[in-house]
């Protein structure tokens, strides 16, 4: 199968390649600002005097020749990475014409410092086992720190879609390189595994593994809170308040990195040894909503909320379930969500449904059978069961494969509807786990 996937690296730019990065950023984004403007007040209107005109990338180019032609400083820049913007520009309009998105907004300097450049005019070539080199149009060849390789198609080279530079929060760049490569065909992995996301324990798997976030991330945390109060010392606009912004930033992506890589080394590790791995449907968005209310009706336990708020944004929740899903297409899985409902009191043994049976945070006690386990792996296990009785919540993920009953993801068995009795304590027996749609054959 092929696909496009994007490899991000730390680059090592000299202090000239940085001016030069810094300086391109700043252009395209100029570009990009000008042509939002432009579009505003002239778009479907007559334009000199002469026919209404649409702005659109390819008739914005000859109007950029002539601007690059004007300014020795606009023409110093690569005429691809702003004809990239103009691109973007169209990309943002279609958006919000077809209610995705809002209207575009202008760039900003600080926060939009990013260009991408078209993958034929990007060259990679490997220095040593660790450091490699990218070629990028009027800057030459940057060094990064190659800790993964780049796929190679069929023909044993590398299909570089496009390269993106962007400047961190921390202050350094980085590349994102999109390139195009064959994944090779494989056995479906066997087994289905359920995972419960929470604050405490960040990832609980139904086969009694847990993961959690690394203990460095509470240290970073405390500093960032003692770095914030610094800054919030300082007179806006000075360079300590710089300095002290710069170092929060750090501190916020560090953070960030070590999030994210928890995300990725846990979904490919599920993805790798599960084909079926199930999830609660869990409106993150809604979750992490404000409760402050409004001054006719002001919100109660705001301060608990924003700290649960911060909590759960802290674990990746999201994150983590984009990462199962197009990692899951690589493999041929399948990602199951199912209701949330009442996951956390129901046990995996019996099936009964009491707020009772969770003894703490940590301990589940039945008050049923006296099965015990821990809360989050007995939660776990309730996901698991309910993604193979089909009780799937919403619709399957376009970019999700449909499961084969008769492959190799989980043990054959007969698609149909589940003869379980209604009811939260209704009996659940082995004879009556179907794999199936919840209603009719699948």
């Amino acid at each position: 199968m092929e696909v496009i996937r994007a490899h991000v690296y730390t680059l090592r730019p000299t202090p000239e390649q940085k001016i030069l990065l810094a300086q391109t950023a700043g252009v395209v984004r100029l570009v990009y600002n000008l042509a939002l403007e432009q579009r505003r007040i002239w778009s479907g209107k007559r334009y000199a005097g002469g026919a209404r005109r649409s702005f659109g990338a390819k008739g914005s180019s000859r109007e950029l020749s002539e601007l690059r032609a004007a300014y020795d400083w606009v023409g110093a820049v690569s005429q691809t990475a702003q004809n990239q913007a103009l691109m973007d520009l169209d990309r943002a309009f279609a958006n919000f014409f077809e209610g995705r998105a809002s209207y575009p907004t202008p760039r900003r300097k600080g926060v939009n410092d990013a260009f991408r450049q078209a993958g034929r005019e990007i060259s990679v070539r490997q220095l040593n086992a660790k450091w490699s080199e990218v070629r990028i149009p009027k800057i030459g060849w940057i060094r990064y720190r190659d800790t993964r390789p780049l796929r190679r198609g069929e023909r044993g080279a590398v299909d570089i879609r496009n390269a993106t530079l962007r400047r961190g929060a921390g202050g350094g760049w980085e590349v994102s390189i999109s390139h195009r490569w064959d994944i090779p065909e494989d056995d479906i992995p066997t087994g289905a595994v359920g995972v419960d996301r929470g604050v405490a324990v960040p990832f609980a798997m139904s086969d009694g593994t847990q993961v959690s976030l690394p203990a460095t991330m509470a240290a970073r945390e405390t500093a960032l809170r003692r770095a914030q109060r610094k800054m919030s010392r300082k007179r806006r606009g000075s360079r300590r308040y710089a300095k002290a912004q710069a170092r929060v930033a750090r501190l916020k992506s560090s953070n960030a990195k070590a999030r994210k890589h928890l995300a990725h080394v846990t979904s490919r590790s599920l993805v790798r040894d599960y084909g079926l791995i199930a999830i609660e449907d869990l409106r993150t968005k809604n979750m992490v909503a404000s409760a402050r209310g409004t001054l006719a009706e002001p919100g109660r336990n705001v301060a608990q909320k924003r700290g649960l708020n911060r909590a759960i944004l802290n674990v990746g929740w999201h994150q983590f379930e984009t990462m199962l899903e197009y990692k899951l297409e690589e493999t041929g899985g399948v990602l199951v969500k199912v209701p949330a409902a009442y996951s956390s009191q129901e046990c995996a043994a019996c099936g009964h449904v009491d707020k009772e049976n969770r003894k703490s945070q940590a301990v589940f006690v039945c008050i049923a059978c006296g099965a015990a386990d821990s809360a989050d792996t007995n939660a776990a296990k309730v996901i698991r069961d309910r993604a193979l009785r089909g009780e799937t919540a919403g619709k399957r993920r376009w970019n999700t494969p449909l499961l084969d009953v008769e492959g190799t993801a989980i043990a054959p068995v007969e698609a149909s509807t589940p003869c379980a009795g209604k009811g939260l304590n209704a009996p659940l027996h082995a004879s009556e786990i179907h794999l199936s749609s919840g209603g009719g054959r699948c």
